[in-house]
């Protein structure tokens, strides 16, 4: 929806009230232009999957942006074979469009965190409106406090989208990485200022590397460590 970077966690603890999606200064992932990323002014559509060509809305909000259809579409499609059946988390959630076309491509849990109050009911109320109650869950929290807990189980795909220019990858990779929050062999999708040199972790290999813009996305895999 929607920096070369030391090597230590952020500081704890971190100003929460812009955290979110909501609260990015960045250009739009069109390279600083207002082009059309979504379907429509404070709407994104649905790519593909049992929900394709659903046009859900998301609240105005500074910097906050769906990830480009065509981004999306080329991170689905290298993880065309892992959503079906996936428990995904959307961390920093923003419009959600990231966990809803995992969603509707299948995926058997999508869990949304997103700390901006009007942000996260509007993805409440896309949640209802695809009838995804059973499978989807919104927390209002702030993903930095959520992944300083123990997570409820591991998750196979993670997106992570943080505010640019807040030095936090570093230190979130880590929390994902030490915490428990990552399965096995699970994907962790992510969005970054173009130029971004990520220090992740070393079970983490990077699988694919594109930009469009001024914005760098990246697919990475756990895996399996040594015995």
């Amino acid at each position: 929806m929607n920096r070369k970077r030391p090597t230590t966690p952020p500081p704890s603890p971190l100003p929460l009230s812009r955290e979110g999606r909501g609260g990015k200064t960045a250009p739009s992932r069109e390279g600083g232009k207002a082009a059309p990323a979504h379907g429509g002014r404070n709407e994104l559509r649905i790519i593909a999957g049992e929900h394709r060509g659903r046009r859900l809305k998301f609240p105005d909000g500074e910097g906050l942006r769906p990830t480009p259809d065509r981004v999306r579409e080329t991170v689905f499609n290298w993880l065309a074979a892992w959503v079906p059946g996936a428990h995904a988390l959307d961390l920093f959630a923003g419009s959600g469009a990231l966990g809803f076309e995992a969603l509707s491509r299948g995926a058997e849990s999508v869990t949304w965190v997103e700390l901006n109050p009007a942000a996260a009911a509007q993805i409440e109320a896309n949640v209802q409106l695809l009838r995804g109650q059973e499978r989807g869950r919104v927390l209002k929290a702030s993903a930095l406090a959520v992944l300083e807990q123990a997570p409820a189980r591991a998750y196979d795909l993670v997106f992570l989208d943080p505010p640019f220019g807040k030095d936090w990858l570093p230190g979130i990779c880590a929390r994902l990485e030490q915490g428990g929050w990552l399965a096995e062999g699970a994907f962790v999708y992510v969005e970054s200022e173009a130029g971004l040199e990520l220090a992740q972790p070393e079970s983490w290999q990077l699988a694919k590397d594109k930009s469009a813009g001024q914005v760098q996305y990246r697919l990475y895999r756990r895996l399996p460590k040594a015995s």
